[in-house]
C-alpha cells in the first residue's frame, strides 16, 4: 500500500512547477480565509477593474492611449454608479420600507388561513394541531423579530459607516488597479519564482474563463431582472422592483436559487390576490421567465464558458457557500473553474506510466 502511494506522490509532485502551483493556491487560501472579510472592498474593487480592463483595452484596440482610455471608463463608471444611487436606490428602499410595515397584515393573513384550514379539511387538519402551531410560529416570530430589530439598531451606524467606505474607498481603489495595471503585474511576476511556466498557464486558463463568466452573468442578471420587472409591473405585482432584483441576483446560484425565489414570488401574489388568476398567472409567469432563462438567456450567455457538470456545480456552491456564506455562493462557479484547471494541470504535468 505504502509502495502505490509513494509512487503517486512521486508521479504527480515530483515536478518541482506543480510543487510551487500547490503551495501558491495554499498561500493564497489562507490570506483569503485570513484577511477577507477586512480586504473586501479591495476584491471588489479588483473584481470592477476585470470588466472595465475589458473596455480600456477595447478602446485601445481603437488606437486611443491607455491612460485616456482609463479616465474615460472610469468616468463613465462613476456616472453609472450615480444614476444608480440616484434613481433606482430610492425605489428600491422605499419598496423595503413598505414591505415591513406590511408584515404583520401578512402575518395576519396567513393565520387567517391557517384558522380556516381545519373547517375546509376536517379529516386531515384538527383545530388543536393548528392553535399549537399557530402559537409555535408566533413566539418564534417575536423572538426572531425582537432580535432582528436589536441586531438592526445596534449595526445601523456601522453598517452606513460601510456604506460610506465602500463608496470613496472601492471607486479610488479601481482607478489605481487600472491605471497601474502593468506595475501591479510586474511587481507579482518580481515575486514569483523562475519556475512558473505551470502556475501561468493555470492562470491564463482561469482568467479567461473568469471573465467570460463574469460578463456573461452581469448581462444575465441585468436581462433577467429587466425582463421580470416588465412582466411582473404588467400583471400588477405589488414590489416588483425589489423580488425582481432578487430574482436577477438568484442566477448567481444555479439551479438553486430560482427554486428558492419561488417561494416569495408566490407568497407575493398571495397576499395580494389571494388564490385566484391573477396569483397563477403570476406563477405561470415566473415559470416561464425561468424556462426563458435556462435555455435561451444562459445558454447564449455562457456557452463553452464553464464546462463543468452541473453535479459538480451543485456541490461547489454547497461546500462554498457553506464556507464563505454569500460570497461563497457568487464565486462558487469561478473556484469549480479553478480547481478543474488546476486538476487538468496537475495531469497534464504527471510524467506518463510506461504501458504494458
Amino acid at each position: 500500500m505504502m509502495h502505490i502511494f509513494r509512487r503517486w506522490v512521486n508521479r504527480y509532485f515530483s515536478n518541482p512547477q506543480v510543487i510551487i502551483l500547490i503551495f501558491l493556491l495554499l498561500v493564497t487560501f489562507i490570506l483569503f480565509l485570513a484577511f477577507g472579510q477586512m480586504l473586501m472592498p479591495v476584491f471588489l474593487a479588483i473584481l470592477i477593474a476585470f470588466l472595465l480592463d475589458g473596455v480600456v483595452e477595447w478602446l485601445k484596440r481603437l488606437h486611443l492611449p491607455r491612460n485616456a482610455g482609463v479616465y474615460i471608463v472610469f468616468i463613465l463608471f462613476l456616472a453609472l454608479l450615480f444614476a444608480l444611487l440616484i434613481i433606482l436606490l430610492p425605489i428600491i428602499s422605499r419598496q423595503i420600507a413598505q414591505l415591513f410595515h406590511e408584515l404583520p397584515a401578512m402575518a395576519a393573513r396567513v393565520k387567517e388561513e391557517m384558522l380556516l384550514l381545519p373547517q375546509k379539511y376536517p379529516g386531515i387538519v384538527s383545530q388543536e394541531r393548528i392553535s399549537h402551531f399557530m402559537a409555535l410560529l408566533g413566539s418564534e416570530f417575536n423572538d426572531a423579530g425582537g432580535g432582528f430589530i436589536i441586531k438592526l439598531s445596534a449595526s445601523s451606524l456601522k453598517g452606513l459607516i460601510m456604506v460610506l467606505v465602500y463608496l470613496i474607498l472601492v471607486p479610488f481603489l479601481v482607478f489605481f488597479f487600472l491605471k497601474d495595471k502593468t506595475l501591479i503585474f510586474d511587481w507579482i511576476r518580481g515575486l514569483l519564482p523562475e519556475e512558473r511556466a505551470l502556475t501561468i498557464r493555470v492562470w491564463e486558463e482561469v482568467n479567461q474563463q473568469f471573465l467570460n463568466y463574469l460578463r456573461g452573468k452581469i448581462l444575465e442578471i441585468i436581462l433577467v431582472w429587466a425582463i421580470t420587472y416588465a412582466t411582473f409591473s404588467v400583471l400588477g405585482l405589488r414590489y416588483s422592483m425589489i423580488i425582481s432584483l432578487l430574482i436577477g441576483l438568484a442566477v448567481l446560484v444555479p439551479y438553486i436559487g430560482a427554486t428558492v425565489m419561488f417561494i416569495p414570488v408566490v407568497l407575493l401574489a398571495f397576499f395580494q390576490w389571494g388564490i385566484g388568476a391573477q396569483t397563477l398567472s403570476i406563477i405561470i409567469a415566473y415559470a416561464v421567465l425561468h424556462a426563458l432563462d435556462g435555455n435561451l438567456i444562459a445558454p447564449l450567455l455562457l456557452s463553452e464558458v464553464v464546462n463543468i457538470h452541473p453535479v459538480a456545480i451543485i456541490v461547489s456552491i454547497l461546500i462554498f457557500g457553506g464556507m464563505w456564506g454569500f460570497w461563497g455562493l457568487v464565486f462558487a462557479i469561478p473556484l469549480a473553474t479553478l480547481l478543474h484547471a488546476v486538476f487538468k494541470a496537475l495531469v497534464s504535468a504527471a510524467p506518463k506510466e510506461p504501458s504494458l
